[in-house]
């Protein structure tokens, strides 16, 4: 969905934060973006993404970035988009980095982030914490023999600003025309807004 709200160009850059494994950067350059910056503070989730970009055909139009969203060491006015899908929870400082991500794109350019949100409705949402906090960790357990990184998972998610404040964080970094999209019923959220000087 958020690669379809984007539509790319063949002459457009992305710089992907948090983008270690390389979902967002390869499904842009396969809908026609012509490259691609992912940055990441965790190097071995880059290395990860490095190995699984190889069998793609795009994979010479990715540079790969260990930076930390709050600092980039990347030159100002240069994407047309700065995306971030899943990561902005994981921000210490997530104003910070939401005025990097302004810096680096050039006039007329776009950011925008895909994260989990809060569930609007109190029965969907009495649904989705029963899911959360009980089902979830024991899934993580069974499945992955880790029942600690999905409760963090899950209090991460109900630490994060509402989709309301996040906008407002958005506009505070400089952006406009902002806009927010939900998908499956409010539990996750993409906030779109523009450079536009």
């Amino acid at each position: 969905a958020m690669i379809d709200w984007m539509a790319p160009q063949p002459g457009q850059h992305l710089v992907d934060l948090a983008g270690g494994t390389g979902d967002i950067s390869l499904r842009f350059l396969k809908a026609g973006g012509g490259s691609a910056c992912i940055t990441d503070i965790n190097q071995a989730m880059l290395q990860a993404g490095q190995r699984r970009a190889q069998l793609q055909r795009h994979a010479a139009r990715i540079h790969w970035c260990v930076a930390n969203a709050e600092s980039l060491p990347l030159a100002s006015g240069t994407a047309d988009f700065v995306t971030i899908a899943f990561g902005l929870r994981n921000v210490t400082d997530r104003q910070v980095a939401l005025g990097e991500a302004y810096r680096v794109l050039k006039p007329g350019g776009r950011f925008l982030c895909l994260e989990f949100s809060h569930v609007p409705t109190k029965p969907l949402a009495k649904l989705y914490d029963v899911f959360s906090f009980k089902l979830l960790p024991v899934m993580g357990q069974v499945i992955a023999g880790d029942a600690a990184s999905y409760r963090y998972l899950v209090e991460s998610i109900r630490q994060f600003p509402s989709k309301e404040v996040l906008a407002d964080m958005c506009a505070t970094a400089g952006f406009a025309q902002i806009r927010v999209r939900g998908l499956s019923a409010g539990i996750a959220c993409i906030h779109s807004g523009w450079k536009l000087d």
